[in-house]
């Protein structure tokens, strides 16, 4: 039985004179109304809709609150600034409670010959609609309704100024073909309906579409209403569906679709062979009612023969997708708050209410392309221009994305449900259907349980084309019954030999285990004779990660990860934190299926050590580094050639797991990809699960640093898996995409400081907006940045694969046009030019380091010696023969430092060596040392200079005289420093004394007699020996006053001398 293409034709005949009656008054009205002067500035909006029946999604009640609601918005939002919105509502009701086409016309004609609306809201019954919808567009006035889903508003050369903004029956017609096609059901459909044909016919016009569009794409599509008074308890319809298909879609009462159900028990006929579809619009077999528990459709199945879990396995639910943003959850709960107030009615929260928000978005879309109208110099009244403005639209409404296409019917989403759990028989919602971008988005976690392990077959051989030739029986001869009973005797001892040596083979492999690497067998240390062989003495990287950066006892030489030896090669060395390992059929073949993975972009696992308590890991080695090292380390060069080529060696590297055994990573991120040593990056730290420990639940900084590559969904786990997926692998690529980016480091955020703890959380609560990291098209191109959220958007159905990556990489990366050699060549170039400017730098920080170490040398040890040392000569002790020594010390120091702090004795101290240090830096002497309060100094070595030894230190204690006496003490502001000098002449023997802090010491009489000089002088004085004086008084410039004999502690009595200065008028020597 076939669908009426134009679903008003049984409409037209009945009320051809009640029509034309009605045109006559719409005639009349049109030109009264027309003379009637408006007000400018009022907008009046005519709402139709039934008045009391609630059981309509569409009636006033439920909906009126929802308009009321969107004008109050539009006013806030001024989105019509100066205009006021009127409001006037009629009904579309009769007396029994149903829709009437009859008084939705007549009170159409009295709306527009008494109100002369701009705009009319509703109807929501199709018939009434229709109706109303051909006086609209006959008075060129807008027309919005969200309901009126029947698949005959899409001709608009009739209904040319209606706009749906609600759910259309042509939407679940481009769901149900994108099904068939995913699930490659291209032959056959059957599609059954409740249609009583007295009211608004609700199942048929929301299920007619899934038909006109089978018919539309050539897939033999049956279909059956029934009714109420249906013979034989459905019993056509059951022998029906068998007849014709294997693929069901039903729509119509729950009671009715159980009692279809039945029948497939009561017939003892399995469901796993079919697909059924059941179109709930509301979600109502979803709810929990009476005695049926919420997700539980098969319960209270009346005479149920056997398990209703079991009849159910192949019953599939689709409903409206219910909104999940913020704004719907706020928009129904001021919604039921104004039913109550405004309309007595208490309303439940069911998805009846995405009508009513459809309503509300329906509004706001209408206001918006007025105001877009009236700012282009246009009028309200011009309805054809506002009605095209609304055409293929999109806008953020109280239901999510309002999209509009050509036809001004709102995209529409839907979600498909099924049993997820054959055990409680619970249904979970495996996918939803995206009517913007007309697609399918299938679940992570909740997925289809085929009784059989894959869909049914829409038109399987030889049940509904029993025409086929092929499907005839042939009447074979005795003979060729014995030739094929052979001949199949044959090939299945064949294929069970083959199964059977393959099975042995594997249970050797197992049983073999050429993984097995003994601890014994590894090597460590002694590193120097592979130094060669092992890389780089100048690597890429400086920074630790999981490959870090680690300098050998022997030299310069750079490790990035523990490593030893294994039969002479250089290995990586991952240690397990697991007493022991169980060998158990489910490890050792992962093992060897780990051990099959060859590939040039993962790192190749060579065994695996599992002696307690050494159980590690054993893989290649890459010297280069990480990654992560290379694009923190600054002296780095990277240009965008470069860079992707890193990018394409990890999408290869990741399609290829993803297209193993192993199916996916679970814990990517920059410091698990590595560089070999012919800068190839090399995917590392993958499979094994059972040798992975699960992440450390304390609550630390290095934790939380890394999940920074965790897919949200993953981090809802708390301890994330250790397995992964391969949509959490893709969006840790995005965030690496964003590190070879920016260089910034993971999860990077521009102006804020956050720590990864606080980044973890943001990412894990998953408000909109979502928490990502900063994109930057300054520094890279849009569509890269474009490639990053795509890779790291909230749902992971909507996250691209590897394959689609690899494509979108080609078409930035050089290396798909150039050869393998040049690609690597240009490789080795970037990178000696790194190493050249490494090296220039490295240089330069070495000479102005040896810069610095010889400054403090020759502070240590006068320059002669240092040079010497430098040299690495010895340093002889050497004899002297005159040298002129200074000792001085401070009068009254340790009553000053017992009555000070030792800080502040520490800073008297430093501030007055500091100013004699300067001051000695003008005249050839050496200081010695400085013990406490006490002050060395000597001239004539290691550099001999005749006699002016005594000249220098003269003038020298002359000058540092003259300097304390306007020296001040910071904590002491009244006192001065009284300072006592003494100066002898004679032989020493100077020479370096010891290997830990050397020092260059004098050693002779001279130097006790300048010690007593100084003890036995007096403040504020230079005291001078007779030895002294006489060098001194060669140079005839000096004044010296005689002091007499003074009795030295040692030496008896010797005459000294004061130096009072030098003559301005004396020669200059």
């Amino acid at each position: 039985m076939a669908v009426k293409s134009c679903v008003f034709t049984n409409l037209c005949p009945k009320n051809a004179m009640a029509l034309g009656s009605s045109l006559l008054i719409l005639y009349l009205a049109f030109h009264v109304a027309s003379g009637r002067s408006d007000d400018r500035k009022n907008i009046s909006m005519a709402v139709m809709l039934p008045n009391n029946y609630t059981l309509y999604p569409w009636a006033s009640p439920r909906v009126s609150p929802a308009i009321y609601m969107a004008k109050e918005a539009i006013e806030r939002e001024r989105i019509l600034n100066g205009y006021t919105i009127n409001i006037m509502s009629t009904t579309t009701e009769d007396s029994s409670g149903g829709c009437s086409q009859a008084l939705a016309q007549i009170n159409a004609v009295d709306m527009k010959l008494y109100q002369n609306p701009d705009v009319f809201v509703g109807p929501g019954c199709v018939y009434s609609a229709a109706s109303v919808a051909r006086f609209a567009t006959h008075w060129k006035l807008p027309l919005i309704t969200a309901w009126a889903p029947a698949y005959g508003f899409a001709q608009k050369d009739e209904y040319k100024t209606t706009v749906r903004t609600g759910p259309s029956t042509t939407k679940l017609g481009e769901f149900a073909s994108n099904l068939h096609s995913h699930f490659n059901w291209t032959t056959r459909a059957v599609v059954i309906y409740y249609d009583i044909k007295t009211d608004d016919r609700p199942y048929y016009f929301v299920i007619e579409g899934v038909y006109k569009t089978f018919e539309d794409e050539n897939i033999s599509v049956s279909s059956q209403p029934y009714d109420d008074q249906q013979k034989n308890d459905y019993k056509d319809v059951f022998n029906f569906i068998k007849s014709n298909g294997r693929i069901i879609y039903i729509c119509g009462p729950l009671d009715s679709f159980q009692k279809i159900m039945y029948l497939f028990q009561a017939e003892g006929i399995s469901t796993e062979d079919y697909a059924i579809f059941y179109v709930d619009a509301f979600a109502e077999i979803l709810e929990g009612k009476g005695n049926r528990e919420a997700k539980k459709p098969w319960q209270n199945i009346e005479n149920q023969l056997g398990d209703p879990i079991e009849l159910f396995k192949t019953v599939f639910v689709i409903t409206y997708r219910e909104p999940d943003n913020p704004e719907y959850k706020e928009f129904q709960r001021d919604l039921h708050v104004r039913a109550k107030e405004d309309f007595n009615v208490s309303l439940d929260s069911s998805l009846k209410d995405y009508i009513a928000g459809c309503f509300y978005d329906g509004v706001m879309l209408y206001a918006k392309a007025l105001n877009q109208t009236l700012a282009e110099g246009g009028s309200k009244k011009n309805g054809m221009e506002i009605t095209l403005k609304m055409q293929s639209q999109q806008f953020w409404g109280v239901t999510g994305l309002v999209s509009t296409d050509k036809n001004n019917d709102r995209d529409t989403d839907f979600s498909l449900w099924a049993m997820t759990d054959p055990k409680t028989g619970m249904y979970g919602k495996v996918a939803y259907y995206n009517g913007t971008n007309k697609q399918i988005i299938w679940s992570e976690t909740e997925k289809i349980q085929w009784p059989k392990g894959s869909p049914p077959l829409d038109n399987p051989p030889c049940v509904f084309d029993t025409d086929d030739p092929s499907c005839k029986e042939d009447h074979l001869s005795l003979f060729g019954i014995v030739a094929l009973g052979t001949g199949l005797a044959f090939t299945i001892f064949g294929i069970s030999s083959f199964l059977i040596y393959r099975k042995l083979k594997l249970e050797k492999e197992l049983a073999s285990m050429l993984w097995r690497i003994r601890w014994e067998e590894l090597q460590f240390g002694n590193h120097e004779k592979y130094h060669r062989s092992a890389g780089s003495r100048l690597t890429l990287s400086q920074r630790g990660s999981s490959y870090a950066s680690l300098i050998t006892a022997h030299g310069k030489y750079q490790l990035f990860a523990k490593t030893g030896y294994f039969k002479g090669n250089l290995v990586a060395i991952k240690h397990v934190n697991k007493k022991r390992i169980e060998l158990t059929r489910q490890v050792l073949f992962e093992l060897k299926h780990i051990r099959d993975v060859q590939f040039n972009h993962l790192t190749r696992f060579i065994g695996a050590c599992i002696d307690p308590p050494n159980i590690c890991i054993v893989t290649e080695y890459c010297p280069r580094g990480s990654l992560q090292d290379i694009l923190e380390n600054e002296s780095i060069n990277l240009d965008w050639m470069f860079r992707y080529s890193l990018i394409n060696d990890i999408v290869k590297g990741m399609t290829f797991l993803h297209n193993s055994y192993i199916g996916f990573h679970g814990n990517l991120k920059s410091s698990n990809c590595v560089v070999d040593s012919r800068f190839v990056l090399k995917i590392t730290d993958y499979g094994l699960a059972s040798f992975r420990s699960p992440c450390e639940s304390e609550d630390t900084h290095a934790l939380y640093a890394k999940k920074l590559w965790t897919a949200p969904e993953l981090l809802g786990y708390g301890r994330t898996p250790p397995q992964g997926t391969q949509k959490g692998d893709i969006y840790s690529f995005g965030i690496i995409l964003q590190e070879i980016a920016l260089r910034n480091g993971p999860f990077y955020i521009e102006g804020m400081d956050l720590s990864p703890k606080e980044i973890v959380q943001k990412v894990r609560n998953g408000q909109k907006p979502y928490f990502r990291p900063t994109i930057d098209i300054n520094l890279h191109s849009e569509e890269l940045a474009l490639l990053m959220e795509r890779c790291w958007a909230e749902e992971p159905a909507e996250r691209p694969d590897f394959s689609q990556i690899k494509i979108f990489i080609r078409k930035f990366n050089k290396e798909g046009s150039t050869s393998i050699l040049d690609n690597l060549l240009s490789r080795m170039e970037q990178y000696a030019n790194n190493l050249e400017k490494l090296v220039e730098e490295r240089t330069h920080a070495y000479l102005e380091e040896k810069r610095k170490a010889e400054n403090l040398l020759y502070q240590i040890l006068p320059h002669s010696v240092a040079e010497q040392l430098k040299r690495g000569e010895t340093v002889q002790a050497e004899a002297f023969d005159s040298v002129t020594i200074y000792f001085s010390d401070i009068v009254g120091f340790t009553s000053l430092s017992a009555e000070s702090t030792p800080l502040q004795v520490v800073t008297l101290l430093n501030d007055l060596y500091t100013c004699f240090d300067a001051i000695i830096d003008n005249f050839d002497v050496y200081k010695v040392e400085t013990i406490g309060d006490a002050y060395m100094v000597v001239s004539g070595l290691p550099v001999r200079n005749g006699k002016l030894h005594a000249r220098e230190i003269a003038r020298m204690s002359l000058a540092l005289l003259e300097a304390v006496k306007t020296f001040q003490i910071q904590h002491r502001a009244n006192d001065k420093l009284r300072l006592r000098i003494g100066i002898h002449t004679g032989p020493v023997c100077a020479g370096v004394v010891g290997l830990k802090m050397p020092r260059y010491c004098l050693f002779g009489d001279t130097v006790n007699t300048a010690s007593r000089m100084e003890s036995n002088g007096e403040a504020l004085k230079i005291h001078v020996s007779s030895a002294t004086k006489e060098v001194l008084d060669e140079f005839g410039y000096f004044v010296l006053e005689l002091r007499g004999d003074v009795e030295m502690k040692g030496k008896g009595k010797m005459r000294t001398y004061w130096l009072l200065g030098e003559r301005q008028d004396g020669a200059v020597m």
